[in-house]
């Protein structure tokens, strides 16, 4: 990727070469499409062999330079909160394990290498990469020591292969037509883009006709991800390690940055914290079962993840022939005016319901 960065850097930023440098991006972006998914058609899809059999209600990645404390913090989790072992999947990965937290199995995996130059093909780094993007959460884990360096790499690394860290998809109504042109509708000032510049980025995809409507002060990068279409937002929490080397005042200065947790993998500090920020960023909801005249089961909620909660994406996650036997449910909880309720199966549940499922 010699010359197109290059150009990037050497051409001055300013309205009129706003355009050139939103095609630079595009093209930019297109190449390492290429790089992520794989040419060549057949042949067993992208990263074959390796990816993890999901297991559990949500699932966390571990991204980080080696000796930050990474393993060390892997097995520490693990061994105080584990149900399971470590146990082996192909023989490029270990998975630490599983740990029970508030009810939820969450699965604990290791994404190795993904820092040196993955993005650009090397080694396993696609595989990895394509576990990567179905995580429900990514833990950087940085040595406080050197957080920032290894920050921005580990970042770049990520935002390389699509994945973009603790923001939302870009408020950018997409649609492509046969003929027309290109309509830009924007429902705000714009400070980047313009009809010139968001024709030639869309130009640099062939697309000479669509509909695009921006809703928010949208960047090139925003249009870009929007017409790739194959970008996943997951929320990051940054994990400082080896805070048993710095003082107390420095402490209080981390605590202040956004989606950090300090700890110290080795003395097993301040866990709890961490443990209760990846539960808010999970954010899942816990349903417990109430068969009919018994009390409800408080040991194994059904875990759903928070987009995913009406009754009948509870009855799914049982099993799919549960939908079909549905008669109605009486529901307990904040969900409901009163308790127990009659719903259906349109209805949305809230974390730590109370559901029984009546038949017909």
């Amino acid at each position: 990727l010699g010359p197109v960065p290059l150009q990037m850097a050497r051409t001055q930023k300013n309205k009129a070469t706003a355009h050139h440098l939103g095609l630079l991006k595009a093209r930019l972006a297109k190449l390492r499409r290429e790089l992520i998914t794989p040419k060549g058609g057949g042949g067993g899809g992208p990263g074959e062999g390796f990816d993890v059999a999901k297991t559990g209600d949500a699932r966390i990645g571990f991204v980080g330079f080696p000796s930050v404390g990474k393993s060390t913090l892997l097995s520490n989790l693990a061994g105080v909160y584990s149900e399971v072992a470590a146990y082996e999947f192909t023989t490029l990965t270990t998975v630490p394990g599983v740990i029970r937290y508030k009810g939820a199995k969450i699965q604990l995996l290791d994404l190795p290498g993904i820092i040196e130059g993955a993005k650009d093909g090397k080694g396993r780094g696609r595989q990895v990469i394509a576990v990567a993007r179905t995580c429900n959460l990514i833990l950087i884990v940085l040595d406080v020591l050197k957080p920032l360096g290894h920050k921005k790499i580990i970042e770049n690394e990520l935002e390389g292969f699509g994945i973009r860290l603790n923001s939302k998809p870009p408020n950018i109504g997409f649609k492509k037509k046969d003929k027309g042109g290109i309509n830009l509708t924007a429902t705000c000032p714009q400070s980047e883009l313009d009809t010139e510049t968001v024709k030639s980025i869309l130009a640099e995809y062939k697309i000479h006709n669509a509909d695009v409507t921006l809703r928010s002060d949208a960047t090139a990068d925003d249009l870009i991800d929007v017409v790739e279409g194959n970008r996943v937002y997951i929320p990051c929490i940054y994990v400082l390690n080896k805070i048993d080397q710095i003082s107390i005042e420095e402490l209080d200065i981390i605590y202040k940055v956004p989606h950090c947790v300090p700890i110290s993998a080795h003395h097993r500090w301040n866990f709890d914290d961490l443990l209760e920020k990846i539960w808010d960023y999970l954010k899942l909801v816990r349903i417990y079962t109430k068969p009919k005249g018994q009390l409800p089961d408080y040991t194994s909620p059904v875990v759903l993840p928070y987009c995913k909660t009406t009754v009948e994406d509870f009855c799914m996650k049982i099993h799919k022939n549960l939908i079909k036997d549905f008669k109605y449910a009486l529901v307990w909880g904040s969900s409901v005016k009163h308790n127990p309720q009659k719903v259906g199966k349109d209805h949305t549940l809230e974390d730590e319901d109370v559901i029984q499922i009546v038949k017909k």
